[in-house]
């Protein structure tokens, strides 16, 4: 009986975990990224015939070797868990917001056209207060759009937000054209560049730091992990996202407003987006144009799922994948690897991070083993 039992029972079967230690599930991540850099230094290795191991120093040096690089990673590492921060409210609450891009887009604009048309007319303070308001509330507009069609008519937000991307990109189009610079460029160029009139100081704590830094940046986006923490954490707001998250009909019978929330949550997120523009336009490029989101509101999607909504795990996961992103690119450069291959590397550390998440979530049990309970 035991034997035909075995007979019937499948090879390998899938049971979702009911717990696992914390220290067990970093241990497996861990693990993930040594197989990752094992699989990566073969693959140079193939290409190249150059020692690994130079090449993960040569990404060292590309993402952190001096400090003017330094300062370029932790820009980038602050605006990509910025738009993290913004969409996390809206995932969490299962409303999956695509149009971060969008949002961050408008956002942009609105920044612009304030630095354009008010830079040499209002006093410094009064100037960042006008921008940083407009980037919010284009961003807000931007994000309530979709969620009022989805609280009224249950329309599908995942489409939702995506079109109004298409629709973010063509306005920044048609005002990169109306700005331009020089004629039939299609670009507008540096905003303000002889008076840096809405420039975000890059030298706030040069004193400090050194004369090429972009703290502003840096406690501006740390405040907000904090909060955004705090307010998912330990409000009844958060808790309200957290619930309407995991079941809708649970929602409305515990008394909550599932409409409001839904429609408040994605004012949160689209305003932080928008409040992002802000800070690449004001605090980074100082231009406006379609690629100035640079498709960091998927990565940010990603960056969110990782960290399973935990805005500090955030921080780690986003300042990894801006180390590999500008570590890749210089060993492109200096190993004679094309982008594409550069792009395989981070691409298999991806992986391996990402589907080590299954070996969390899920245990692999073969014939004749028996799930713990």
């Amino acid at each position: 009986m035991a034997a035909e039992s075995l007979k019937k029972e499948p090879m390998v079967r899938i049971a979702k975990r009911s717990d696992i230690s914390r220290r067990k599930a970093w241990f497996i991540r861990a693990v993930a990224i040594l197989l990752a850099l094992i699989v990566c230094g073969i693959f140079v290795y193939a290409l190249t015939a150059t020692n690994p191991i130079k090449v993960y120093a040569g990404m060292i040096n590309g993402a952190i070797g001096t400090q003017r690089r330094t300062w370029n990673t932790l820009r980038d590492t602050m605006i990509l868990l910025s738009v993290s921060l913004a969409i996390t409210p809206a995932f969490k609450m299962r409303f999956w917001n695509i149009g971060a891009e969008g949002q961050i887009l408008v956002g942009g604009i609105a920044t612009a056209a304030v630095m354009r048309y008010m830079g040499d007319s209002v006093p410094t303070a009064v100037l960042f207060i006008v921008m940083i308001i407009s980037s919010i509330i284009a961003g807000l507009v931007w994000g309530i759009i979709p969620a009022y069609f989805k609280a009224k008519y249950n329309t599908n937000e995942t489409l939702f937000t995506l079109m109004m991307n298409y629709i973010a990109t063509q306005l920044t189009a048609y005002f990169s054209i109306v700005w331009e610079a020089v004629k039939g460029s299609g670009t507008i160029g540096t905003i303000n560049q002889k008076t840096k009139a809405g420039w975000i100081s890059t030298s706030f704590m040069s004193n400090i730091f050194g004369s090429f830094n972009y703290s502003i940046n840096v406690i501006i986006v740390l405040i907000l992990t904090v909060a955004i923490y705090i307010y998912l954490s330990k409000t009844k707001q958060g808790y309200e996202i957290a619930v309407v998250g995991e079941s809708e009909n649970t929602a409305r019978y515990a008394g909550i407003n599932v409409k409001k929330v839904i429609l408040r949550t994605m004012a949160i997120s689209g305003a932080l987006c928008g409040f992002t523009g802000f800070l690449l336009v004001s605090g980074s490029s100082h231009t406006i144009s379609v690629n100035t989101a640079g498709g960091r509101g998927f990565t940010a999607i990603v960056v969110s799922w990782l960290a399973k909504f935990n805005p500090f795990v955030m921080a780690l996961i986003s300042f990894m994948l801006v180390f590999l992103d500008n570590g890749a690119v210089q060993i492109a450069s200096e190993f004679g690897l094309n982008e594409s291959a550069a792009e395989v590397i981070t691409g298999v550390i991806l992986f391996f991070l990402i589907g080590c998440e299954f070996f969390i979530n899920y245990r692999v049990i073969f014939r004749g083993k028996h799930e713990e309970a």
